[in-house]
């Protein structure tokens, strides 16, 4: 299920986001009786419904049942699903540091910055169903790029590869926690473990392709040679969701150690030339 942001009407959304006007496009203003709800507990009762059921169980209805209201009493304050979507994701983006220490370095800064992000993609599985094609544009959003560009921009590297590598990085953690997050939600979803899975599988797949061996004999000779033990029983982690985890520490260092010789190579001096003849 992929929800795209930014359907709503663009100055309401907007407005909303930024909390310059109400619902209606009218100024804010603290005079008058204290309303009934408010647009921050519509968000937090969006993502508590959220988080709790998913991306699907949420609806108009959903969030007005969790306050105790009907959907129509929700209309006055957000115009709809699609704007509430918007604000939920901006707010849960307030979660994240917008401020990295760059004392050990910007390899350090972004190590940290990605494991911010791969544990609050966990905590909040719903925003990897965002997408990222059209982005909420909201304050949050803008805060958590910013404190990554501030890491980033100490590489020193020109804007140009600084934009792509923003974009590589968003899309490996987003990736990897995607793996990770589904794993959880597999089991619940089916009523069938990771484990449990793969076991009525594994046996009949080699009934039925007897010959898989040699077929595909590199696919064997790395799951033999490179297979990981099974988690332990105390982890709490299905063996999917290890191995998505330990995916993600790995890639992390190739792809650091790839910007780390970006940079070497901005900023090597260009070769001598010799004497021309």
């Amino acid at each position: 299920m992929v929800v795209f942001a930014g359907q709503g009407d663009p100055r309401r959304s907007l407005s909303l986001l930024w909390r310059t006007k109400d619902a209606n496009g009218r100024a804010r203003t603290t005079r008058g009786p204290k309303p009934a709800l408010t647009v921050e507990a519509i968000v937090d009762a969006g993502i508590a419904v959220a988080d709790a059921e998913g991306m699907a169980a949420l609806s108009m209805r959903t969030v007005g049942e969790r306050l105790g209201r009907t959907a129509m009493a929700l209309y006055t304050y957000v115009p709809g699903k699609s704007e509430l979507v918007d604000l939920m994701y901006d707010r849960v983006l307030a979660e994240l540091p917008t401020d990295y220490d760059l004392t050990s370095g910007w390899r350090s800064a972004i190590a940290a910055w990605a494991a911010d992000t791969w544990e609050f993609s966990l905590r909040h599985p719903w925003v990897l169903q965002v997408s990222q094609a059209r982005p909420v544009l909201g304050p949050n959003e803008y805060a958590s790029l910013e404190a990554l560009l501030r890491v980033l921009y100490a590489t020193e590297l020109d804007p140009t590869a600084l934009r792509r590598i923003v974009g590589l990085l968003f899309h490996f953690v987003r990736g990897a926690a995607r793996t990770a997050a589904e794993s959880r939600q597999a089991a619940a979803a089916t009523g069938v473990t990771d484990e449990d899975w793969w076991q009525a599988r594994a046996g009949t797949l080699t009934e039925v392709v007897p010959d898989f061996a040699e077929r595909f004999p590199l696919l064997v000779r790395l799951e033999t040679e490179g297979a990981s033990p099974p988690p332990e029983a105390d982890s709490g982690e299905s063996y999917l969701e290890r191995e998505a985890r330990m995916t993600f520490e790995a890639g992390l260092a190739v792809v650091l150690d790839g910007i780390e010789t970006t940079v070497a190579r901005r900023s090597a001096p260009p070769p001598e030339q010799g004497p021309l003849e």
